[in-house]
């Protein structure tokens, strides 16, 4: 199963979200072709309600700490209650400096 799609899953399971995006972005980096180390996600799930952001992100991170240890190297994350979503202007990740 790729990294993409364990992401996927684990984030479905421990968020519940409304809203998942899961972009791959270790093309954007200098890593080798076809890599799975570079994330950027979106997630809006009740889940964040009444959370700061170092909470979600906590969240975020426990639920992917198996990915971490085999080898995902970088998440860019922008976690969302359903409320800040429909305001929301995600960022586009910046160019690598490697």
């Amino acid at each position: 199963m790729s990294v993409e799609q364990l992401i996927i899953e684990k984030l479905t399971a421990a968020l519940s979200p409304t809203h998942l995006d899961v972009i791959n972005e270790s093309d954007n980096h200098h890593v080798p072709p076809n890599s799975e180390t570079h994330f950027k996600v979106i997630v809006v799930s009740d889940a964040f309600d009444g959370q700061r952001l170092i909470s979600r992100h906590r969240q975020v991170n426990g639920a992917l700490a198996q990915e971490f240890e085999n080898g995902l190297h970088a998440l860019a994350m922008h976690t969302y209650t359903q409320e800040e979503w429909q305001q929301a202007n995600v960022p586009d990740s910046p160019k690598c400096r490697g």
